[in-house]
């Protein structure tokens, strides 16, 4: 009887650190995986020709005062700022990568 207690306990401790080193196994491959990814590379530095750039797309509309240049990502400058023109005032948002990825107008309602 002692003999089979022990047996079946030697069986089910097996299997138990069996799934023990499974899961470490895999938690090693994921770590390794994400170490071997790329981080991300900053264009903070392109600040300067965000702001260009979002200028001379807004200038289409009118004339053109930027209100904020800001980083919100590692990879994303966003160029805030204001248009006036022939459809009156304007604010817009200029997403930036290397290159323009997004730009949005909104009237700006005109004061009573």
């Amino acid at each position: 009887m002692t003999r089979l207690m022990v047996a079946s306990l030697l069986t089910g401790s097996s299997l138990a650190l069996g799934a023990c080193v499974a899961g470490i196994a895999a938690s090693a491959v994921s770590m390794a995986a994400q170490s071997a990814r790329t981080q991300p590379v900053s264009n903070e530095h392109l600040q300067p020709a965000a702001e260009k750039a979002c200028s001379a797309q807004a200038s289409q509309y009118g004339a053109v005062h930027i209100i904020d240049v800001q980083q919100v990502a590692t990879s994303k400058i966003i160029v805030w700022g204001t248009v006036e023109g022939g459809k009156g005032r304007q604010s817009f948002e200029c997403a930036y990568g290397t290159k323009i990825t997004g730009f949005k107008r909104r009237a700006i309602p005109s004061r009573p």
